[in-house]
């Protein structure tokens, strides 16, 4: 047992190094965040590692150059014809994966998404697609650098305390046992999406929330295996220490795990008091730091447990209760749900996402809504549009979504980045990227931070409505030129 035990810590370190953090990133969001924009953050916060839902040609597209790790997905509704056909695996693996390597860095393939327990009637030709897949890879020389798996729910794991006791269930055997031998043959890691907050809403109280968020539990409150004397301090071990142990259960003991998906909410509806903003916080805060440091977990400590989050922002458009809505770590427009407490833990996420934030124009905006919303901002947002007048520093480049980042980013700095304040009507979004240039420095950098001001002036948001008649200035070829148009939008702040 000791030398097996070696060789998967050598598995595991080999295929892995450090353990990583990386997120997830759903689209279910009414103004989705283009892929360029998408990317921009995804590199301001320093997160290397990201999982998409699908093969998103944009998105990988974006991602090209970058180095950021990605792990792509076969979606659920395309398992079937994959699972039957070894050449509808060749060309889903030729136009989504072949076509983008080596500039954009695929490193692993997601085949479906908690497909025993979503969609249990594909289950029969789950393992047949992965191998499909496998061998589409292995014809592309891509085999080494790229590893196909599943992810799992966990609730596939019976009697998951004590850990020592846990097995899956017995009815996907037959699926089950094929998979793992898979996994093992081809050096792959087994994925498992891995939810304490709903751990601890199904517990009916059993479960301690602050075991749930990783917070500190004096020795008397920790959890114990009686079979195996280890001690458990949260959730998030337990429920990894259960998936190794029903591993072993079916005599598989060298297949490392990766977290494909692990969050909590922010917000929930009367039935859920515990989504809020502070414990989605604390347990992502945790999270990170509990994974960043290579601890591993009670059964195998030190071995890697790399963690993908759920999710990048939230999605507004996700059927179901509140919490379903509000995973995110950004909103839609870029601006951060919370600013997550990571002193010291390491790079990812390093950016101060409070107060170094900016705020641009979308490149893809319509050029009216655009130049409505410099209007408004040159007029009854008070900004000071001087630099943007012909000969002064921030005239060049002599476009509007230039001139409109600037004033949109002036108007959020001087409004101290209240929520709400950088949206106008959808055409922009908050960004960590300095736009600054040259000599065009940008208030709320190099010294030039904005000041809230007193007054009545709102910046237009997505849910503007018209009323009354306003004084605006526009930017025409450099000149400052006034016009009177109809409507006073009036700020809905974005929550």
């Amino acid at each position: 047992m000791a030398v097996l035990l070696l060789l998967f810590f050598l598995l595991a370190c080999s295929v892995y190094g450090d353990s990583f953090i990386g997120v997830n990133i759903g689209t279910d969001i009414t103004n989705m965040p283009s892929a360029t924009e998408t990317v921009a953050l995804l590199k301001a916060q320093s997160i290397q590692h990201v999982r998409l839902y699908d093969a998103d040609r944009a998105m990988l597209l974006a991602l090209a150059n970058t180095g950021i790790r990605v792990t792509v997905s076969v979606p659920n509704n395309l398992l079937l014809g994959i699972g039957q056909s070894n050449a509808t695996a060749a060309n889903w693996v030729a136009h989504n994966v072949v076509a983008h390597v080596p500039a954009t860095n695929i490193t692993a393939i997601a085949v479906g998404s908690e497909v025993l327990t979503a969609l249990p009637n594909v289950a029969p030709v789950l393992v047949n697609a992965l191998k499909f897949i496998q061998s589409a890879l292995v014809a592309a020389n891509l085999d080494q650098q790229i590893k196909v798996s599943t992810p799992h729910s966990s609730s596939i794991i019976l009697n998951s305390f004590p850990p020592s006791q846990a097995f899956f269930n017995k009815t996907w055997d037959p699926v089950m046992v094929p998979l793992l031998k898979f996994l093992q043959s081809t050096g792959s890691y087994l994925m498992l999406n891995v939810y304490p907050y709903y751990n601890y809403m199904q517990s009916e109280g059993k479960i301690q929330l602050e075991y749930a968020l990783f917070r500190p539990l004096p020795p008397n409150k920790e959890a114990v295996d009686a079979n195996t004397m280890l001690h458990y301090t949260n959730v998030f071990d337990a429920v990894i220490d259960a998936a190794y142990f029903a591993m072993l259960y079916l005599n598989f003991t060298n297949i490392p795990i990766v977290v494909t998906e692990s969050g909590w909410p922010s917000k929930g509806d009367s039935s859920e008091p515990d989504a809020t903003i502070d414990n989605a916080n604390t347990y992502n805060s945790n999270l990170i730091r509990h994974v960043l440091n290579n601890s591993g977990t009670p059964k195998h400590p030190r071995i890697p447990v790399s963690t993908y989050i759920y999710e990048l922002y939230n999605e507004d458009l996700r059927p179901g209760p509140v919490s379903e809505k509000n995973w995110g770590l950004f909103y839609a427009n870029g601006a951060p749900v919370y600013t997550l407490h990571l002193t010291g833990a390491g790079t990812v996420f390093a950016n101060d996402t409070t107060n170094q934030t900016f705020c641009v124009a979308k490149s893809n905006a319509d050029s009216k809504l655009l130049q409505a919303a410099l209007d408004w901002a040159c007029g009854p947002g008070k900004v000071d549009c001087s630099p943007l007048r012909q000969g002064q520093e921030c005239y060049e480049p002599n476009n509007v979504v230039a001139h409109a980042t600037y004033a949109f980013n002036a108007y959020y700095q001087q409004m101290a980045k209240s929520p709400g304040t950088c949206d106008f009507k959808g055409v922009a979004f908050v960004t960590t990227t300095n736009p600054s240039y040259g000599s065009c420095v940008f208030p709320g950098s190099g010294g030039k931070n904005g000041t809230s001001i007193n007054g009545t002036s709102l910046a237009p948001s997505n849910t503007s409505t018209a009323s009354g008649s306003l004084s605006q200035h526009y930017y025409n070829g450099g000149s400052l030129i006034s016009s009177v148009i109809l409507g006073a939008l009036l700020l809905s702040a974005v929550l």
